[in-house]
């Protein structure tokens, strides 16, 4: 890896090797061959856009600290580490070096204790942090300003040089004609008038404007030249200087010819010499006066720094000016678009700043356009202000928010139809799953999380204790409100219904008996009747669930088809449940093959012969095979299997052995023949 030393970004070293040769490629890509190499362009880091120079491109691995080169793996250390003291200097730099072993990232500031003083030195030395130890007193500085009249008036500071001197005194101007009211900082300043002394020469007056100092030798004494510089005249300061009468031959403004007039005074005129020009981009020639430039009709079809735009300008040198055009691109906010001009790379963060404001727009913070997306909102410290949404007067107080409003939980205070007041907590704005709303076309539409639904809930039953008094025990017995009627235990009932395999899971209730003579376990007509499916265990193999519901005693057969595929896969098989399930291997095996022929094929390479069947095919293949010798003059047709175990084989008989020879012979008689032929062709 590397580490950068402007932010301590670590990147791998291949990657920072890639990045690195690809900027200089983007950077030295539009440069002419005239101008390429002549600059060292440097490359930045791909985060924080620290340059470095094209000979500080990393090329080996270091630790963190620079010392180790390729350090080795530690478990026990900070990976990239060699496990030496960092002893880099701090920065600023203090005169003292980092304590830490190897680490990544900055070192921390520095943690020596030095005594110094403060910034004035007039407290006493104090011991203090390296790395905080310019500290200030905060007692008045009382040095002397620059202005020589005032002392500095701040607290204890830090810098040689105190600020301006802040107050105001009367002043005069170099020339000292003039007096005004100006800033201490600021003594010496220049007024707008004329000097207008007289000069030596007592013809002419100075003509500066607000000096110091002697005003000098009037310009026009002395010795003179002419106007073209080639004649020296010695005249008083009120005559000008004649011309000579010889030629100018001053360089004119081309830089190529002289000016051909006599000598002459102001600036010479311009040059009216045909010379045969070459435009600027070098394709074209034309004789035209020297002053005027030459520009031909050529347009440039370069591509600018953009990389994205042709130049298109007219006769260009090859040195293409920036590209004219606005970028446009949409900056990282998503708000805005690039202003800047078109550029490669990516654009600048947008320089925009945009306030996050809370619910009520009391408590506002300023972040950079295009984080108020991700940004939380500023926490506010006012008090919601928005009107109760339930049945009460006033809300609870609450702190500003968005979104809605947190529950009430006040209490209800309802008058129920009972007379008494509701006592539960406030039940107008309760969330209550939605469900049984869409129905579902088919399958294939998977059901939706339960959404919830905001509604005013009825009250809960009264649960005010009144005393009751039952006939049968002459008690009285306090029961709720709602429940003060016929008693019940709340137990469940309990009974065996019908089914003979559940019992009656409604409230206790009562219980009409047909027969005096009927056992009180069973369930009465009130009870209820048993919904639930057959749950009794299938035979072993079968799929399906019993057709009828809970029931008693035995299931009946099954008898619905299983779907199954035979041994070979190639066919689909209905097969009766029940046939299935009773049947031993051998059926099974009958039952679930086609009665076709086996698809499979033998490592000899042929098909089974046998019907569909389970397992591995035999090996014994009955297959006619035709053999021969060696010579393959003989045919002889054999099984398969036979071949296969090596036991036949079959070899060449005497005719076979005298055509070879035959043969051999006459090849021999052909080479002998060609040998004899080629000899006679070379004499």
């Amino acid at each position: 890896v590397w580490s950068c030393c402007g932010c301590f970004c670590i990147f791998h070293l291949v990657c920072i090797q890639k990045w690195a040769k690809d900027s200089l490629f983007l950077v030295s890509s539009p440069l002419t061959d005239d101008d390429f190499g002549k600059k060292d362009y440097p490359w930045p880091c791909p985060k924080c856009r620290f340059e470095y120079k094209r000979s500080e491109t990393p090329n080996k691995y270091y630790c963190y600290c620079g010392k180790v080169e390729n350090p080795t793996v530690d478990p026990w250390l900070v990976p990239h580490s060699c496990g030496q003291i960092c002893e880099r200097e701090f920065k600023p730099p203090c005169g003292h070096k980092c304590l830490l072993l190897c680490h990544p990232g900055p070192c921390p500031p520095c943690p020596k204790m030095v005594t110094t003083s403060c910034h004035c030195r007039k407290a006493k030395p104090v011991p203090r942090r390296c790395s905080t130890k310019e500290w200030s007193c905060r007692l008045p500085c009382g040095r002397m300003l620059l202005c020589g009249q005032h002392t500095c008036a701040n607290p204890c500071h830090s810098g040689r040089d105190c600020q301006p001197c802040p107050r105001v005194s009367k002043q005069q101007c170099i020339c000292g004609r003039q007096t005004a009211e100006r800033l201490c900082a600021s003594p010496q300043w220049q007024c707008d008038q004329v000097c207008g002394k007289a000069l030596p020469c007592g013809n002419h007056t100075c003509e500066q404007v607000c000096h110091a100092g002697p005003c000098g030798d009037c310009p026009r004494s002395g010795k003179r030249f002419c106007p073209c510089g080639k004649s020296k005249f010695t005249l008083p300061c009120t005559e000008d200087v004649p011309t000579c009468g010889d030629s100018c031959d001053k360089i004119l403004e081309c830089g190529i010819h002289k000016c051909l007039q006599r000598c002459h005074r102001g600036p010479c005129e311009i040059c009216r010499q045909e010379v045969e020009k070459q435009c600027r981009c070098g394709k074209h020639t034309k004789r035209i006066p020297c002053h005027k430039p030459y520009l031909c009709e050529t347009k440039c079809t370069k591509i600018r720094d953009c990389q994205k735009h042709q130049c298109r300008r007219k006769c260009c040198s090859g040195n293409c000016p920036p590209c004219d055009q606005v970028c446009g691109r949409t900056l990282g906010c998503r708000n805005h678009r690039c202003p800047s001009g078109c550029h490669r790379g990516s654009c600048n963060p947008c320089p925009e700043i945009v306030d996050v404001k809370c619910n009520c727009g009391k408590t506002v913070i300023k972040v950079p356009c295009g984080r108020e997306r991700t940004i939380k909102p500023p926490k506010c410290k006012q008090l919601c202000s928005r009107p109760p949404t339930c049945h009460h007067p006033t809300q609870e107080k609450h702190y500003c928010h968005f979104g809605r409003c947190p529950p009430c939980r006040q209490s209800c205070q309802k008058t129920l139809t009972c007379g008494h007041l509701c006592p539960v907590s406030c039940h107008d704005e309760a969330l209550v799953k939605q469900t049984g709303i869409h129905q579902f076309a088919g399958p294939w539409e998977q059901p939706s999380e339960p959404a919830f639904i905001q509604t005013a809930l009825p009250c809960p039953p009264c649960e005010v204790p009144i005393p009751v008094f039952f006939i049968f025990n002459f008690q009285v017995s306090p029961l709720p409100c709602h429940s003060a009627g016929p008693y019940s235990c709340k137990r469940f009932c309990g009974r065996l219904l019908g089914c003979q395999n559940h019992t009656c899971m409604k409230e206790c209730h009562r219980v009409t008996k047909i027969n005096s003579s009927a056992d009180e376990k069973k369930a009465g007509p009130e009870c209820l009747q048993c919904e639930e499916e057959c749950t009794k265990p299938r035979p072993l193999g079968c799929p399906h669930r019993c057709v009828l519901p809970c029931h008693p005693g035995d299931c009946p057969s099954c008898l619905q088809m299983l779907k199954i595929k035979c041994h070979c896969k190639l066919s689909i098989l209905y097969i009766e449940c029940l046939k299935l399930t009773s049947a031993d291997v051998k059926e099974k095996d009958l039952l679930t093959s086609c009665k076709n022929q086996c698809p499979k094929q033998l490592p000899c390479g042929h098909r089974c012969k046998e019907i569909c069947h389970s397992g591995c095919c035999p090996l014994n293949c009955n297959q006619k095979v035709k053999l021969k010798c060696p010579c393959k003059r003989l045919k002889k047709e054999i099984q398969c299997s036979k071949i296969q175990e090596g036991q036949v084989s079959l070899e060449c008989d005497a005719l076979c052995k005298e055509m070879k020879r035959k043969a051999s012979e006459v090849k021999e008689a052909e080479a002998k023949a060609a040998i004899e032929e080629e000899k006679r062709r070379q004499q």
